[in-house]
């Protein structure tokens, strides 16, 4: 005989290890995967929250840019502002209307060149060739030869670009061949 004892219902199992170590090997595995699994569910919390937060804090930095960018621009236009302000507290009775229109027009050049200065630049339509991409055409207007055939021939209203973006296509007439 042997120093093992086996079951008495089936004499090729051994008995030697008690059901209850199958048993609670079982649970201690069923535990190890519930620590796994609350484990995931944790990391995953955590990374959705932190998300989240990356989300929130990217739109309100975006949201900063944008007003940083905007106080740039006018601090820019803040010399032009003043001089519309003079002009505005000028005696009509003391000037002349040449020195109101020369100095409108130098408040004028001030202002573009300040936006330039943003990337800001005003479609040159007029006698180039028509683009969509920067023009509208509003009416045509007979050309005098095929070669100026889709040329812009009018601007009705100044269109205007910034850092390669149309803020607005220029409003323009363009030449039509018709052949005769």
């Amino acid at each position: 005989m042997t120093d093992s004892a086996t079951d008495p219902i089936d004499p090729t199992v051994p008995t030697d290890t008690p059901p209850q170590d199958a048993s609670a090997e079982l649970v201690d595995q069923v535990d190890d995967r519930q620590r796994e699994i609350d484990d995931l569910k944790d990391k995953q919390l955590r990374l959705a929250a932190e998300f989240e937060n990356f989300r929130r804090r990217a739109v309100k930095e975006r949201q900063e840019a944008g007003w940083r960018a905007q106080g740039e621009l006018v601090r820019g236009m803040l010399d032009v502002l003043d001089d519309i302000t003079r002009f505005a507290n000028v005696d009509p009775a003391t000037v002349d209307s040449k020195s109101v229109v020369d100095g409108v027009q130098l408040v004028e050049k001030k202002l573009y060149k300040s936006l330039a200065g943003h990337g800001f630049e005003v479609i040159d339509a007029t006698g180039h060739v028509f683009d969509p991409a920067l023009h509208e055409a509003v009416s045509t207007a007979p050309a005098a030869s095929p070669e100026e055939d889709g040329v812009v021939a009018v601007c009705f209203q100044q269109g205007y670009v910034i850092n390669g973006h149309v803020l607005r296509p220029a409003r323009v007439v363009v030449k039509q061949w018709s052949g005769n």
